[in-house]
């Protein structure tokens, strides 16, 4: 797992390209140019712009030249609240063997001991048993049901609410 950059574009729109058929499920619908260097090149600056100002934190799970998953850190509230959410995805041809269960508790570790949260937060389609056991496995409690939650796949789904608390720490220590 390590940070994105801009020259991860092309290798990303390969990921996606492979994966899509696996991942279409649980994305929007994604424009054509989504599936091109290009594409990715202009939404990995965008994400790069959110590391910048401390919005998100984009990592990429990379096995050499090929990217196999991502995982973000969006909408990072400093503050009393301390809190971020936990989004991730990972190639269908590297599902079934930990990665993200690993990448998902490194990230976890990175936002208590470096980025001083107190808190994240996930959401996980009700159908989704695969994202269940990741946050379970890492920490994770459900502390809601949300009907209708995203427009994903023609229709809105229902999602299940999941949090972990980091730490205990007042603010700014």
């Amino acid at each position: 797992m390590r940070l994105a950059t801009l020259d991860d574009a092309a290798a990303l729109a390969d990921a996606y390209t492979r994966s899509w058929d696996h991942l279409q499920r649980w994305e929007p619908a994604r424009p054509s140019n989504w599936f091109t260097a290009e594409g990715q090149r202009s939404r990995l600056a965008a994400a790069l712009e959110g590391l910048a100002s401390g919005r998100s934190v984009p990592w990429l799970l990379a096995s050499g030249d090929r990217i196999v998953g991502a995982v973000t850190l969006s909408d990072i509230v400093p503050g009393p609240f301390r809190n971020a959410h936990l989004g991730y995805w990972l190639a269908a041809d590297a599902v079934g063997r930990g990665l993200m269960t690993m990448a998902v508790e490194a990230a976890a570790e990175i936002a208590d001991t470096e980025l001083k949260l107190h808190r994240l937060q996930a959401s996980v389609f009700v159908h989704n048993a695969a994202s269940h056991a990741v946050l379970e496995r890492t920490g994770f409690t459900q502390i809601g049901f949300a009907p209708n939650y995203l427009y994903i796949g023609g229709r809105w789904q229902d999602s299940n609410l999941f949090q972990r608390i980091l730490n205990d720490r007042a603010p700014g220590t």
